[in-house]
């Protein structure tokens, strides 16, 4: 199998290659610092599995998940990131990533999951599984349901605290751009702060206090 693996921190997909070496070995692992080198390694060399992570420099793990599977469908994508919000997952999931593993996982889950997202199921760490079962079951009422996914991804740096524009350089976009989508979400929302679209995203769950 081979295998991208796209993670901002080098020691993380050091350690990665090294766990993936000794239990799955796999053909050929290449390895990409952000979202925009992922999509370019995966466009020239086609990886049958994809680990990525979701917080990356430039381009999100998301949004790089989209535009990877834009141009090769077939491509099987697990996200491995620090977040669990249950949120999240679904964004991940909706955009066509099979599975879903957080990084507090241990090797052998991880294993597991790249053997069955690399086989083509799908393959959610359980407790994130069962949330997301609860998630959709009142999705309907949702105050997050009409958000597109670029506007999600604004809302989530902003309840974490990231200024505008550590938000812009992230995402490759204006200031104007970040404060316009700010003000789409206030408006969405029916709030009229950024304090109270903190507090909105700890009291859904959706950030938790202190991450």
């Amino acid at each position: 199998m081979n295998i991208l693996i796209a993670d901002d921190h080098a020691v993380v997909r050091q350690g990665t290659v090294a766990l993936l070496s000794a239990m799955v070995k796999p053909t050929q692992v290449w390895e990409a610092g952000n979202g925009e080198q992922a999509c370019k390694l995966c466009s020239e060399h086609q990886p049958e599995l994809v680990i990525m992570d979701i917080n990356l420099p430039g381009i999100s793990g998301i949004e790089a998940v989209r535009r990877i599977l834009q141009r090769s469908p077939q491509t099987r994508i697990l996200m491995f990131s620090m977040y669990s919000e249950t949120a999240l997952v679904k964004q991940a999931l909706d955009v066509g990533a099979l599975g879903y593993v957080t990084k507090n996982s241990p090797p052998d889950l991880l294993i597991e999951a790249v053997k069955r997202v690399g086989q083509g199921h799908m393959y959610v760490e359980h407790e994130l599984a069962m949330k997301l079962m609860t998630f959709r079951s009142e999705q309907a009422a949702h105050p997050f349901q009409d958000m597109t996914q670029r506007e999600f991804e604004v809302f989530l740096m902003l309840a974490r605290g990231l200024k505008v524009s550590t938000i812009a350089e992230r995402l490759c976009i204006s200031n104007k751009t970040v404060s316009n989508y700010t003000a789409n979400l206030k408006s969405k929302l029916g709030i009229g702060s950024t304090a109270e679209l903190v507090h909105l995203a700890i009291e859904s769950g959706v950030v938790k206090v202190g991450g």
